[in-house]
């Protein structure tokens, strides 16, 4: 097989998510991006660090290789390098390969693994949702509509909860309460839904001001999903109608060329 045959079905595979393959390679490198991001919570558990420390090192290490070798085909086999390299998916990959090796010289460095669910986002290049049909209820439908927008707003929610988290447990520590990733998560989670169980607060002036911005976000965030829903009812609410001349039958869908009742031609 030529170099240039290669790269064309590595390309295909790779970038492509209509193949068989294709699919197969998004899929697992979305599970390797979870696993990784598993691995990194859990090792901020402390008691979890002590028992399990040598396996989460040797695990991430061999995630890291695999992202590295990803990525390194991705340039290889692109046709267009500067292109990928700085496209939004191509600067995500290599910031989310980063962090294991910039935390061999920098501390704290390796919590910031957990950039990579920013990769998450490949998922909606595998699950491609078509037009909704059928005769389904007006609240069905406009759920149904909503559902991608639904999708793609609890994710970009989940992706700013677990970079807040990541981000108090960095400025506040241990000492404040933000004793690991998932506790901070926690919080993340409790303050931006504008909950706040005051359980875990910051104390530094950095988290307070950190604080005060996802409180802030956290109400301009509630109206989205009720917003999206809202607007996809009108649309349903607003589906054309038409009514048969001759027998005077009311509400035939837009679509329609003919009668259901009489079968008479609609003008």
């Amino acid at each position: 097989m030529s170099t240039k045959s290669l790269k064309q079905k590595l390309y295909i595979i790779i970038f492509e998510a209509d193949t068989y393959w294709g699919k197969a390679f998004d899929v697992g490198l979305l599970v390797a991006i979870l696993v990784s991001i598993i691995v990194v919570s859990l090792e901020s558990v402390q008691s979890l660090n002590q028992s399990y420390r040598n396996y989460f090192n040797l695990l991430e290490w061999a995630l890291t290789m695999l992202f590295t070798v990803e990525y390194a085909l991705r340039l290889w086999v692109s046709p267009k390098k500067k292109a990928y390299v700085f496209s939004f998916y191509g600067l995500i990959d290599l910031v989310s390969t980063l962090p294991t090796y910039l935390a061999l010289v920098v501390s704290g460095a390796h919590s910031l693994i957990v950039l990579r669910s920013f990769r998450l986002l490949r998922v909606f290049r595998i699950f491609k949702l078509g037009r909704f049909v059928g005769e389904a209820s007006q609240l069905r439908q406009a759920l149904k509509a909503s559902r991608p927008k639904i999708v793609v707003f609890i994710t970009a929610v989940s992706i700013i909860v677990v970079i807040m988290g990541t981000v108090m447990y960095i400025v506040e520590g241990g000492k404040n309460g933000f004793t690991s990733i998932p506790r901070s998560i926690y919080w993340a989670i409790v303050t931006l839904t504008t909950v706040g169980y005051g359980d875990i607060a910051p104390v530094t002036i950095a988290g307070q001001t950190i604080a005060a911005l996802v409180m802030i976000l956290g109400y301009a965030i509630i109206a989205v999903p009720t917003g999206i829903v809202t607007a996809e009812l009108g649309k349903v609410q607003q589906v054309p109608t038409q009514v048969c001349n001759h027998c005077k039958t009311k509400e035939i869908s837009g679509a329609a060329n003919y009668c259901p009742n009489c079968g008479e031609l609609l003008v």
